[in-house]
């Protein structure tokens, strides 16, 4: 298998310790994707890397090799009239939990989940929504082109 290559396959994601679902194709039609584009997170492609057409396996993952760690420097506070300036989304009526897509300074689009709302600034996270969890990755490899 190449790191470029395109799978079709069964696979759930899992929350360690919790036994929350994810995502769960095994009941369902199988997913096919391309290696190396972003499909899947990094370290969950390279679990996959070496797998055989037919082959069954369970990866327990720690946060770090999963989705990473949460990281505090991830977690921006904004002024209202900045975020006007970096989004095309209205900033007004935003509430917890909402996600908002920034253009950042690099000139890259990135989502953030709002966490505080204030009258002057809206307190973004930035991190993974799976950042810090712990994970099984259960996999069948159907095929490989």
């Amino acid at each position: 298998m190449l790191a470029d290559s395109f799978l079709t396959l069964h696979y759930r994601l899992t929350l360690v310790p919790s036994e929350v679902d994810v995502v769960d194709t095994f009941d369902g039609k199988p997913a096919t994707l391309q290696l190396g584009i972003g499909q899947l997170a990094d370290p969950l492609e390279r679990r996959l890397l070496g797998l055989a057409e037919g082959r069954e396996e369970v990866f327990d993952l720690a946060p770090d090799e999963a989705y990473g760690e949460r990281q505090a420097s991830l977690l921006v506070r904004l002024s209202r009239s900045a975020l006007s300036q970096a989004t095309p989304q209205a900033v007004d009526g935003l509430a917890v939990g909402d996600p908002l897509e920034i253009l950042a300074p690099d000139g890259k689009r990135v989502v953030g989940t709002v966490l505080a709302v204030d009258a002057d600034t809206i307190t973004l996270d930035f991190n993974h929504p799976l950042a810090g969890q712990a994970m099984r990755f259960a996999v069948r490899l159907i095929g490989i082109l």
